[in-house]
């Protein structure tokens, strides 16, 4: 989100402007750029296959296409956004140690795309645990409103756009910027960014995480219970034999037998017929237990996607709030350097996630990979 930041003094938190690593200026490529070239390389053409991969798979197989894959696929479009339009300039930068070499404007558009995109990535990890959690304790409601992770989708794009919005308005054009580094300016819209993006939604995330999870394990209480009470029983011992059950005629039980009328029998108010009396139980129990069922195992392989993104992120995130509210701090550019790259490499593990935990996702990969190899 922002790999350059108005919170150090000269550029320091930014990384390294003019002066602090290679000039740009036509000089040859020292190791450092590199390292970061060869690097960056790499980490735009894991993220671009992976997460590719990840979106065609749930749109070409149907066994993928549940609620909680359809925020696996947003969480990957941010991705590929990611990296098409951020991280070739973000390593352009590195490569020409944090010196920026291009347009004020374009700098203010990668900075906005950079916030936009890291909201967006944890606000659909929030809208995922906003969906599990009605999914587990209210599934019947949740069935009959399939609409709800479209407009959840589309809230978390809409809010990432607003936190962003303001770079593109004019927020980075303050007097005395320095064009060869690019950041953002204003302290306390990185102390804004960083609750809004970060600091705020991760706390309720994991909120409703642990009672959606929790909700799980009451839910698979209840059933064993439930299956246990209904399993049949023996007798235990010699005893006289079970009297045989007296057929209680085409009306329920305690169900007075009228006469046929028309040729059919009719029971009286508030006596079923025996067929519907011994009809099996309503299918709201059965679609409860259906979507529990269906959904837990896309579920598993939720706290590991959170775990990741948290390991990943919070380097940053505190190292970006700790020097926009505090000016004597100083951060070492290459702290900051190596805290941002932790971020994006993000962007690269949740395809490999779904392929060593989810064995759907895993299976369709293999057919997906098998004709190309």
């Amino acid at each position: 989100m922002g790999n350059r930041s108005a919170a150090d003094a000269g550029g320091l938190l930014a990384g390294r402007g003019p002066g602090t690593g290679t000039p740009g200026s036509g000089a040859a490529l020292g190791a450092a750029g590199a390292a970061a070239l060869a690097g960056g390389v790499l980490l735009i053409g894991v993220v671009l296959a992976g997460n590719s991969l990840v979106c065609v798979s749930v749109a070409s197989e149907r066994s993928l296409q549940t609620p909680t894959n359809y925020f696996i696929v947003s969480l990957a479009a941010a991705d590929l956004l990611l990296a098409l339009l951020v991280l070739p300039l973000f390593v352009y930068s590195e490569v020409h140690g944090g010196t920026w070499l291009l347009s004020p404007r374009l700098c203010d558009a990668l900075m906005a795309m950079d916030v936009m995109l890291c909201t967006a990535s944890i606000f659909n990890l929030c809208a995922i645990s906003v969906d599990r959690f009605v999914a587990v304790t209210v599934p019947l409601r949740y069935h009959r409103q399939g609409r709800r992770q479209l407009l959840l989708i589309g809230a978390t794009w809409l809010l990432s756009a607003a936190v962003a919005a303001p770079v593109l308005c004019g927020l980075n054009d303050v007097r005395g910027r320095d064009p060869a580094v690019c950041r953002l300016e204003d302290r306390d819209y990185v102390v804004y960014s960083s609750v809004c993006s970060f600091f705020l939604p991760c706390p309720l995330m994991l909120l409703l995480y642990w009672a959606t999870f929790r909700g799980l394990r009451r839910w698979g209480a209840a059933r064993q219970a439930k299956l246990h009470a209904r399993a049949p029983r023996g007798p235990s011992g010699p005893g006289p034999p079970s009297a045989p059950s007296l057929h209680p005629g085409p009306c329920g039980p305690d169900c007075p037998v009228p006469g046929p009328v028309l040729h059919r029998v009719s029971c009286g108010p508030g006596c079923p017929p025996l067929d519907a009396a011994l009809a099996p139980a309503p299918q709201a129990h059965q679609r409860r237990a259906k979507i529990t069922s269906r959904e837990r195992k896309a579920m598993r392989v939720l706290p590991v996607v959170v775990g990741a993104f948290l390991v990943c992120w919070t380097p940053f995130f505190v190292v970006h709030i700790t020097g926009a509210l505090c000016r004597a701090c100083f951060v070492p550019p290459r702290l900051v350097s190596a805290v941002t790259w932790l971020g994006y490499v993000n962007s690269a593990l949740n395809p490999l996630i779904y392929t060593v935990f989810n064995t759907e996702f895993r299976t369709v990969f293999r057919k997906a990979l098998r004709p190309s190899c």
